[in-house]
């Protein structure tokens, strides 16, 4: 499995520069690209509301959020998106492993199985 040069490219960016809010990639004819890139300003509802129902997806979120001692913290996580069936289970988990080594910079890996463990609040207890 490839994984395309963009990819890597919008991950840096999104870590450096903090010009996308998260990335979703998907498996396209055997290569790893990016799907979309989410704006600076949009919101975790905006960011799960763009993973698909019915597909598996490698997903990337710049988590920020001030903690109960009035500090800023910053974390990058990676999802694995909890709505797949069949084939993409199998395309997906061949790709995951491998894409992720490439990615420096990841804090925290959240491997959720359904919607209700993408919670902010799961979230927030992850990262603190």
């Amino acid at each position: 499995m490839d994984v395309s040069d963009e990819c890597n490219l919008k991950f840096l960016e999104l870590i450096a520069k903090s010009n996308s809010r998260f990335i979703i990639f998907k498996v396209e004819n055997q290569e790893v690209v990016v799907e979309k890139l989410g704006i600076p300003d949009e919101a975790y509802e905006d960011f799960t509301a763009s993973q698909p129902a019915s597909e598996r997806r490698i997903t990337v979120f710049n988590f920020d959020f001030i903690t109960d001692q009035n500090f800023q913290k910053i974390n990058s996580l990676v999802f694995r998106s909890p709505f797949f069936k069949g084939r993409s289970k199998v395309v997906y988990a061949s790709s995951e492993d491998r894409f992720k080594s490439q990615l420096d910079g990841i804090e925290v890996e959240l491997q959720a199985t359904d919607s209700s463990e993408m919670s902010l609040g799961i979230l927030k207890g992850r990262t603190l």
